[in-house]
C-alpha cells in the first residue's frame, strides 16, 4: 500500500507590521467568516479551506487506519462503562422536585419535575432528543421557569458558535409559543408577574454579549425594549436574579473588574439601579438575604474578603468586613441559608467547606479524606433548610452527591456516579506532589494510577495542564480516564499558575507579563515526574485544550525534546494576530489576560511565546491537534495554520496530525457518546505510540 503523504498547504505571504516589526504570515488566506462558512454555495476561497480541511483529515484517517478497531474497542470500553439509563439527584424548587434523565440509546436528556412529592406525576419539560432530531450539533442552553411555575423560557444552539435561540412553552397546556428570540446568551431570567422575561443579547460579529432586554409574553420580541447597554469593549453582561428572588441584578464585567444593576423583581416596569459605581480592578460578587446583601471583594484583599451592606444603600463606602483578608487563604464564594453560611475557601490548592452558624457562630469544616480532591456547594435554590446539598469528587473516588445536616452534622450519600462493569477504587492510587519551579515556587501535582505499577521510569505517563484565566482544574474522577489507567498509563494534573489553586496570587503570577511561568511549571512538573521515576522522556505525554492548547503549543516550542507526544484541542496558539484583531470573539475582553500588543511591550512578549510565532526548524514530538469549524473561542484557522506551519519548519519523523470536526465548535461534537468518538482517537493516538493496541 502506497504510503499517504501528508498535506502541504499553499502559501501567500501576508506582511503585517506592528510598531515597526513586520511579520509575514503564509498561512492567513485560511480564514473564512461564518458568512463564507455557511454559505449554501461556497467561493473559490472557502473550497480551498474546505478542501485544505478534508485533505488533512483524511490523512489522519490514512495515517490512524490502523487503528480503526482498535478505536471502536475503546469507545465501546468508555460507552459501556455509562449507565444508559440514568437520573440526576432531584432538588427541590418553588415546590416542584426537578431532575433530567437520560434513556438507553439516547444521547440527551429528558428534563422532569414533579409537584411537591417524588411520588408525584412526572411532567417532561423538554425531551431533548426530539429537540435535536436532524441536527448534526444539538445543545441545549439555560432553562427558566417562572414564578408561578406554568411558563418555561429554554434555548438551544444548532451551530456550535454559542448563539442560542429562546423558545416559551405553557407547561400546563404543552403549548410552544410561536415567539423566538435569536442571538442570545442562552440563559432567560423572570420577573415576579409571570409574563416579563430579561435576557442578554450577543454582538453579530464578536459574540460579545453587550445588551439586555426586557420582553413581554405574547409581543414580537423585534419591539423588545433594551434595557441595558454594556459599550466598553473589554465587558460582557447579562442578568440573573438573587436566590431570595427579591432582585433582579445585570452584571457587567470585564477580567478585572465587576458591576452590578438591581430592580425588584415585583416591578419589572421600573429603572435599575447602580450598585456601586464602576471602579477599574475592583473584583466582587453579591448575594441578597433579608434585607442586605453580602459581598466577596477583593477590594485590600487580593485573597478576597466578606462583606456586607444595607440593600438600601449598597455603595462600595458602606461595605462592612464580616470575614478579613487572610494571606492563606483564597475566598472563593458562599452559599446562605436561613440560619447558616457556607464558606468556600481554597487552602493549600484544596478547596474547604467552612459551615458558620449564623445565630451561634459556632463554625465546622466539612472533613474529607482523599489526598486531592474536589468539593463543592450544589444546587440549593432554598433559603428555609438546614440541610446542604454538596458534591464531591477525587481522582479515584467517582462524582459523588451529598445531603448533610449542618445542625447534627450527619451527612447522607444520595448518589454516586455508577461505573457500568464494576469500578474497585481500592485498586487505584492517588498522591499529592510538589514539584519545584526553577523560581523556587512548588507546583502541586495530582496523580492516579493502577496499583502495580513500579516507579522506574517506564510507564507511560500523560501530564494535562491548562493554567490560565484563574480556572483551576480540581482533581476529578473519570471513568474514561480508565481507559488509559487500565493499560499502565500513569495521569497527571500539573497545578500550574495562571489558575487559582494556590490564590489569586497563583494566578498574578501566571498571566500577562508573568505568562511564561505557566509554561515552565509545566515543563518542570514533567522533570520533576521523570526525576520520581513514574515516567521518562520516552513515555511523556502532555495535553491541553483551548488556553491549554495554548501551553502545549508553548512548552514543545521551549522544550521539544521532553515530551513522546502530545494532544493540543482547540488550542489558542496564534496568540499575536487573535489578540490584534477585535473583530474576533473574546479578544477585547481578554486583554486583562494576556496584555494588548497594541502596547510595544505587551506585543513583543506575547511574540516571545506565541506558539504559532515561534515554530522552528526542529524534532517536534508526535502530535495530535483538534478543532472545530465553527469554534467562536477559538478559531479553526489557529490549528489549521499551526500544523500547516509545523509540517513545512519542522524536522525529523515524527508524526502531526490535525482532526477538524466539520459540524462543531469549540466543545466538540454533541451527545453524551458521540463526543467518546473524539475520545477515542485521542487515546488511541496515544496508546499507539507506546505499541499498546489491545
Amino acid at each position: 500500500m502506497k504510503e499517504k503523504k501528508p498535506p502541504i498547504a499553499k502559501k501567500i505571504p501576508f506582511e503585517i507590521t506592528t510598531h515597526g516589526h513586520t511579520r509575514v504570515d503564509d498561512y492567513f488566506w485560511m480564514r473564512l467568516s461564518d458568512e463564507q462558512k455557511l454559505a449554501e454555495k461556497p467561493d473559490e476561497q472557502t473550497q480551498q479551506v474546505f478542501d485544505y480541511l478534508n485533505a488533512e483529515n483524511a490523512y489522519t484517517k490514512a495515517k490512524m487506519f490502523h487503528t480503526e478497531s482498535f478505536q471502536e474497542k475503546l469507545y465501546d470500553e468508555i460507552v459501556g462503562r455509562i449507565k444508559k439509563d440514568d437520573k440526576s439527584v432531584p432538588y427541590k424548587s418553588n415546590g416542584y422536585w426537578y431532575y433530567t434523565r437520560v434513556e438507553e440509546g439516547k444521547e440527551y436528556a429528558i428534563y422532569c419535575r414533579k409537584k411537591e412529592t417524588l411520588e408525584g406525576k412526572e411532567e417532561i419539560m423538554i425531551d431533548a432528543n426530539v429537540l435535536a432530531e436532524g441536527h448534526d450539533f444539538f445543545q441545549m442552553g439555560g432553562m427558566s421557569i417562572s414564578e408561578n411555575n406554568k411558563m418555561l423560557a429554554y434555548s438551544i444552539d444548532t451551530v456550535s458558535r454559542r448563539k442560542y435561540t429562546v423558545y416559551f412553552k405553557n407547561l400546563e397546556t404543552g403549548e410552544i409559543l410561536d415567539t423566538t428570540i435569536p442571538n442570545t446568551t442562552g440563559s432567560c431570567t423572570w420577573a415576579n408577574d409571570n409574563k416579563t422575561v430579561f435576557y442578554a443579547t450577543k454582538d453579530e460579529q464578536t459574540l460579545r454579549s453587550d445588551k439586555v432586554f426586557k420582553h413581554i409574553l405574547g409581543t414580537d420580541f423585534q419591539t423588545d425594549k433594551i434595557v441595558f447597554h454594556e459599550k466598553d469593549e473589554a465587558y460582557y453582561s447579562g442578568i440573573y436574579k438573587s436566590k431570595s428572588k427579591k432582585y433582579l441584578v445585570i452584571y457587567s464585567g470585564s477580567t478585572l473588574t465587576n458591576q452590578y444593576y438591581l430592580l425588584e423583581a415585583d416591578n419589572p416596569e421600573g429603572v435599575f439601579r447602580e450598585f456601586s459605581p464602576r471602579e477599574e480592578k475592583l473584583e466582587y460578587s453579591i448575594a441578597h438575604f433579608e434585607d442586605k446583601f453580602y459581598v466577596i471583594t477583593n477590594w485590600d484583599a487580593k485573597n478576597f474578603r466578606l462583606m456586607e451592606t444595607s440593600e438600601v444603600n449598597t455603595e462600595k463606602q458602606n461595605w462592612q468586613e464580616v470575614i478579613a483578608h487572610r494571606e492563606d487563604v483564597f475566598l472563593e464564594g458562599i452559599e446562605l441559608f436561613r440560619n447558616h453560611m457556607v464558606i468556600e475557601e481554597r487552602k493549600n490548592g484544596l478547596t474547604e467547606l467552612r459551615i458558620i452558624n449564623q445565630k451561634s457562630g459556632d463554625e465546622h469544616y466539612l472533613e474529607f479524606d482523599d489526598p486531592a480532591y474536589t468539593a463543592y456547594s450544589g444546587t440549593n435554590p432554598e433559603f428555609d433548610t438546614e440541610i446542604l446539598r454538596f458534591g464531591y469528587t477525587s481522582m479515584s473516588t467517582p462524582s459523588s452527591v451529598f445531603d448533610y445536616n449542618m445542625n447534627t452534622q450527619d451527612k447522607k450519600l444520595l448518589k454516586q456516579h455508577e461505573v457500568v462493569g464494576g469500578y474497585d477504587a481500592s485498586m487505584y492510587v492517588t498522591e499529592r506532589h510538589y514539584a519545584p519551579s526553577r523560581d523556587g515556587v512548588k507546583i502541586p501535582i495530582s496523580l492516579v494510577y493502577k496499583k502495580g505499577i513500579e516507579k522506574n521510569g517506564k510507564s507511560p505517563l500523560l501530564l494535562y495542564g491548562y493554567g490560565s484565566y484563574g480556572s483551576t482544574i480540581d482533581p476529578y474522577f473519570s471513568s474514561v480516564r480508565l481507559s488509559l489507567l487500565d493499560r499502565g498509563f500513569v495521569y497527571a494534573i500539573a497545578h500550574i499558575r495562571g489558575g487559582q489553586t494556590m490564590g489569586r496570587e497563583w494566578y498574578e503570577d501566571g498571566k500577562m507579563f508573568n505568562k511564561k511561568n505557566t509554561f515552565y511549571d509545566f515543563i518542570d512538573c514533567g522533570e520533576y515526574l521523570i526525576k520520581e521515576q513514574y515516567t521518562s522522556k520516552e513515555n511523556l505525554f502532555g495535553m491541553g485544550g483551548s488556553a491549554g492548547g495554548l501551553l502545549i503549543g508553548a512548552v514543545i516550542n521551549l522544550r521539544p525534546d521532553l515530551f513522546k507526544g502530545v494532544v493540543a484541542g482547540v488550542p489558542f496558539v496564534d496568540v499575536v494576530n487573535t489578540m490584534l484583531d477585535e473583530s474576533i470573539p473574546l479578544t477585547t475582553g481578554e486583554f486583562d489576560e494576556w496584555g494588548n500588543p497594541k502596547n510595544k511591550d505587551a506585543y513583543e512578549y506575547i511574540l516571545s511565546y506565541s506558539p504559532y510565532d515561534n515554530v522552528e526548524a526542529k524534532d517536534y514530538p508526535n502530535m495530535l491537534i483538534t478543532t472545530g469549524l465553527h469554534d467562536s473561542q477559538v478559531q479553526y484557522w489557529e490549528p489549521a495554520k499551526w500544523i500547516a506551519k509545523l509540517r513545512d519548519l519542522k524536522t525529523g519523523n515524527n508524526l502531526i496530525l490535525l482532526e477538524t470536526n466539520m459540524e462543531a465548535g469549540h466543545g466538540g461534537a454533541s451527545g453524551r457518546f458521540r463526543q467518546h468518538k473524539e475520545t477515542a482517537l485521542e487515546y488511541a493516538f496515544l496508546l499507539s505510540l507506546t505499541g499498546t493496541l489491545d
